[in-house]
């Protein structure tokens, strides 16, 4: 009976790599049931013997995920008095390396599991986050709870940004990266009270109905997604009538397809002022830090823009938001590089994408956004990531 048992949880486990598979290349919303039956060489109900439906298969392979990162959160609790965090850390480090697929399916496809399972992930990795932060009390005790969670938070975020790119070193070296910069934000120093880092971002122009449009679409595709929102909410929020949106715009796909291009031109405008004005590669790269970091917490659009599906624009417009993306982050790198002599390019744009991953997951992540200083938190957080 055991071995029986033991050869269901195997096939699960396979079925479940090969869903996670397609999920990950073709978006949840592009495969089907007998699509993932196909792949596997099984029929489609011959799958229904061990999954439900196409949403199960995603609530096991992310729950599996999880299990495993609190597996290693409780080798953590029994390292701490053995002095072996770093070496737990190192296991954290090179399950993300191994399981990035896994990490990139919960960032981008998470939001199609059932209410209950996203609760469910949602208060087990609170849980696991709230252990993190009182080892973190034990060797940073002068740290008040609030930040010794944010340091934890922005820490799971180093280790999940190797989710949002491709790049790849040696695996050890890759896993010694990862856990030098988790270490670095851990450890880093939150700024005191004081102003907030540098003057608003630049605006683009007046507040057109256009704009008007976009500024309400980006709100609400950022609190409930693009698919729960019409254009006739659109209109309302932005006090016309919903038909009236159509003579802006002719569909949903091409307001966000403007939102995330209006994101990208705030972004390109703040990265040619800190170039422009800064006397230093060093001193670039901390005026596009801030820059960003204004971007970012001035408005949604730029949440918007990044998590765009490709099953909700057309395939050019995506693949030129893509290289837009892109080259802002080169211009990252190619700074990082200049700034740090020596530091080859892979690994600088594993740093860079470390630093983005931690402001981007921050003002996401409920429990954080309402910090009243969470801009100049971000700044000195991304600015331990990229300092050496």
């Amino acid at each position: 009976m055991e071995q029986r048992g033991r050869r269901v949880r195997d096939r699960k486990n396979q079925l479940a790599a090969v869903a996670a598979e397609l999920f990950r290349t073709r978006g949840y919303r592009g495969v089907g049931i007998n699509d993932i039956a196909a792949a596997a060489g099984i029929t489609g109900p011959a799958l229904y013997r061990h999954f439900t439906d196409k949403q199960s298969i995603l609530s096991y392979v992310l729950l599996s995920g999880l299990a495993e990162l609190e597996r290693g959160t409780s080798e953590a609790l029994s390292a701490l008095e053995s002095g072996q965090i770093e070496a737990v850390m190192s296991r954290l480090a090179a399950g993300s390396v191994e399981r990035r697929d896994t990490t990139a399916l919960w960032r981008w496809e998470g939001r199609h599991l059932s209410p209950e399972d996203q609760k469910e992930i949602g208060r087990r990795s609170s849980a696991m986050l709230s252990t993190w932060a009182k080892m973190l009390l034990t060797v940073r005790p002068e740290l008040p709870a609030a930040d010794a969670e944010l340091l934890c938070w922005a820490a799971l975020s180093v280790f999940g940004s190797v989710s949002v790119h491709h790049t790849s070193v040696a695996r050890q070296r890759f896993v010694t990266l990862l856990v030098d910069l988790a270490k670095r934000v851990l450890y880093a120093d939150l700024p005191a009270e004081g102003p907030e880092p540098g003057d608003p971002v630049p605006g683009l122009g007046n507040q057109s109905r256009r704009e008007q449009l976009l500024s309400a679409a980006a709100e609400l595709f950022h609190q409930r997604g693009f698919h729960a929102v019409s254009m006739e909410d659109i209109g309302a929020a932005a006090g016309i009538a919903g038909p009236s949106v159509y003579k802006h715009f002719p569909s949903k796909a091409a307001l966000l397809c403007a939102i995330a291009r209006r994101a990208a031109d705030r972004l390109a405008v703040g990265a040619e002022h800190a170039i422009r004005t800064s006397a230093t590669e060093a001193e670039a790269l901390r005026a596009l830090v801030e820059s960003y970091v204004r971007v970012l917490t001035s408005s949604p659009e730029l949440a918007v823009g990044f998590a765009i599906d490709g099953a909700n624009i057309p395939e050019q417009d995506r693949a030129d938001l893509l290289r837009v993306q892109r080259d802002y982050v080169t211009q990252w790198v190619n700074l990082l590089v200049a700034a740090r002599p020596g530091l080859n390019a892979r690994e600088a744009k594993i740093i860079v994408h470390a630093a983005l991953t931690v402001a981007n997951d921050l003002t996401r992540t409920r429990r954080i956004a309402s910090r009243p200083r969470l801009p100049a938190d971000l700044v000195a957080l991304m600015a331990a990531v990229l300092n050496d």
